[in-house]
């Protein structure tokens, strides 16, 4: 049987980097790890091939020559989807379909033929089964319970050209300890972090070492420090032997703010070679704390929290949030002042959404606030439950934040209030002909056509000066700098 296995496209995101990859030669953030996942799961006889449209386009006779099509997708992925699956369907295929977004609105497509829901290692082998069986149902679905992790399969990085992706992931555990009312991650994965044995996980980069990669690798956990006691026992300790006789493949991941209370973790996940962690920090208004539940972030000086993990050789990059119910028209410049002071040079910056799943959707929908499903995508300058600022000023708030934070000055000043409290990470990349040529492009793009020219040499004069060492990271941000504006003006302004 030939399966045609489809990923469909992302917008230009926050995340994408669409306009950061062409200066590295990339044509892709991150591979879709989720659907070679899948793929391992599948029969041995079943011929496959993968399409990721963030890579290529897809073509007529690829699905013309499959005998079915499976699709993974997130929400923010849903316009390409549907151009995927009407596609197929035109050509008479049968469609399988799986991931959040078909989880967390299966109803939205009724032309699909079979919905593997939840997560595979518990709907796809009965779906399998009574497919070879000839009696296979339209959806599979189970909510009682949540898989371990033991079985799940080394990913099908065979399936993919390793070198079209700026990063490669694994991911060790599932699940989120906290509750914050906005996060659907719960609601998918449950509060119990569920954890892939260490030997396991070794395999795992082993496969990834083995194909050629180089490069970072993203640990895709929606919170790595879940299980803390696990990571500085067994996981932490295993990476470090394993960077041994590697060459510089450093790590970067997601966590919670408590991860600045433990000197040890930090200290461990820099030596193992972690060089970055995304925090959810959401915004400085401790009342917009306590209305979106986030009690790990209550009662602290989160810049002081920033600053600590970042003298630890760990970059932070961060997740905030406006449009609160608390939330006043003051929110904006506290963001901007929070966002400055920190030095989270990525800050990711959206609108109050209420996904599907969450507590928030039920309680929007509760009050006859909502407006629709959100569309995964939190730099569209637009909520999808009625705020309780005026939308108008909320919009507007939203544009000048985005002018406080991400015009060349502010952007290029909060770079040097990271650069001067940044401890150089223990693991880096070595210099190849990637990031040569990211630079010359960076001169060229941003040091002469660029509007941030000025901006640009001043900075990185100040490195050389000041923080040799650090002057890689300089460049990589000042051209992460230019994708975030052209996001920002694009969806916010």
């Amino acid at each position: 049987m030939n399966v045609l296995l489809v990923y469909p496209e992302f917008p230009a995101t926050f995340w994408s980097f669409k306009h950061a990859l062409k200066f590295v030669g990339k044509k892709s953030s991150f591979p879709p790890l989720g659907l070679l996942t899948v793929a391992a799961m599948l029969p041995a006889d079943w011929q496959l091939k993968l399409v990721d449209l963030n890579v290529r386009r897809l073509r007529r006779q690829d699905v013309e020559a499959a005998d079915a099509v499976m699709i993974s997708a997130m929400t923010v992925q849903q316009d390409s989807t549907e151009q995927v699956i009407k596609l197929a369907k035109s050509l008479g295929k049968t469609v399988i379909a799986g991931g959040p977004l078909f989880t967390c609105e299966p109803e939205k497509y009724p032309e699909v033929d079979h919905l593997i829901l939840n997560e595979a290692e518990l709907t796809l082998p009965p779906f399998l089964a009574d497919f070879a069986a000839g009696r296979a149902r339209r959806i599979y679905s189970d909510t009682s319970r949540f898989p371990e992790m033991e079985k799940t399969p080394v990913p099908r990085w065979d399936l993919v050209r390793v070198k079209d992706y700026a990063s490669l992931s694994i991911q060790f555990s599932r699940g989120c300890p906290f509750n914050c009312d906005f996060c659907n991650v719960t609601a998918l994965l449950g509060h119990r972090p569920r954890l892939k044995p260490v030997p396991q996980i070794i395999e795992e980069l082993d496969a990834i070492y083995a194909s050629g990669w180089r490069g970072s690798v993203f640990f895709v956990d929606d919170n790595f420090i879940g299980n803390k006691r696990v990571l500085k026992r067994e996981l932490l300790p295993a990476l470090i032997d394993w960077q041994r006789d590697k060459t510089g493949i450093p790590f970067y991941t997601e966590a919670s703010i408590n991860l600045s209370d433990d000197e040890d973790l930090m200290n461990m996940m820099a030596q193992s070679g972690f060089d970055t962690v995304f925090i959810g920090l959401e915004t400085p208004s401790e009342q917009g704390l306590a209305d979106c539940n986030k009690k790990q972030n209550v009662g602290r000086d989160l810049v002081a929290c920033v600053h600590k993990i970042q003298r630890h050789g760990l970059q932070v990059q961060g997740g905030f949030i406006v449009g609160f119910d608390s939330d006043n028209e003051s929110i904006f410049q506290r963001q901007i002042d929070f966002i400055q002071n920190s030095g989270i040079v990525m800050a990711m910056v959206g609108i109050l959404q209420a996904p599907v799943g969450t507590a928030l959707y039920e309680r929007m929908k509760e009050e006859g606030r909502l407006l629709g499903n959100s569309l995964g995508n939190n730099t569209k300058a637009v909520s999808n439950f009625v705020t309780r600022m005026n939308p108008e000023k909320l919009r507007e708030g939203y544009r000048n934040l985005f002018k406080g934070l991400y015009l060349p000055k502010p952007y290029y000043k909060r770079v040097k209030t990271l650069l001067r409290n940044y401890k150089a990470p223990v693991i880096t990349e070595p210099l190849n002909y990637i990031k040569v040529r990211a630079f010359l492009r960076s001169c060229v793009r941003l040091g002469v056509l660029g509007r941030e020219r000025y901006h640009y040499w001043k900075l990185l004069v100040w490195v050389m000066l000041r923080r040799r060492a650090l002057l890689p990271l300089a460049v990589n941000l000042a051209i992460t700098g230019h994708h975030f504006r052209k996001v920002y003006e694009q969806d916010a302004m």
